[in-house]
C-alpha cells in the first residue's frame, strides 16, 4: 500500500483517535498536507508533511510508513516522524 485516505491515516497513526473526529478536523480546514489545505479523502503518501491545528496545540509530522492493515499502538506511533509540536 503506497497511499491512504487522510482521515484513515490520522486514525491509524493515533494522531486523532476516531475517524469521525479526523474527518471533522479535515473538513473544518484545520489540516494541511504539504502546505495545502486537505479534506478527509485526500490521499497521503510516504514523505508527505501533515500539519494539524488542534484545540490546544499545533502538530507537524512526516509520514514514515503506510502499513497494509491497522497497526497496534506501537505500530501507529512508527507511522509518523514528529517534526514540531507547539
Amino acid at each position: 500500500m503506497d497511499r491512504m485516505r487522510l482521515d484513515l491515516f490520522l486514525m491509524w497513526s493515533r494522531v486523532i483517535l476516531r475517524r469521525t473526529l479526523a474527518k471533522e478536523n479535515c473538513d473544518a480546514g484545520r489540516v494541511t498536507v504539504n502546505g495545502q489545505e486537505a479534506r478527509a479523502g485526500h490521499e497521503v503518501r510516504v514523505g508527505d508533511t501533515i500539519s494539524i491545528r488542534l484545540a490546544r496545540r499545533q502538530l507537524t509530522f512526516r509520514v514514515r510508513s503506510i502499513p497494509p492493515y491497522a497497526p497496534g499502538k506501537e505500530g501507529g506511533r512508527e507511522m509518523i516522524e514528529l517534526l514540531e509540536s507547539e
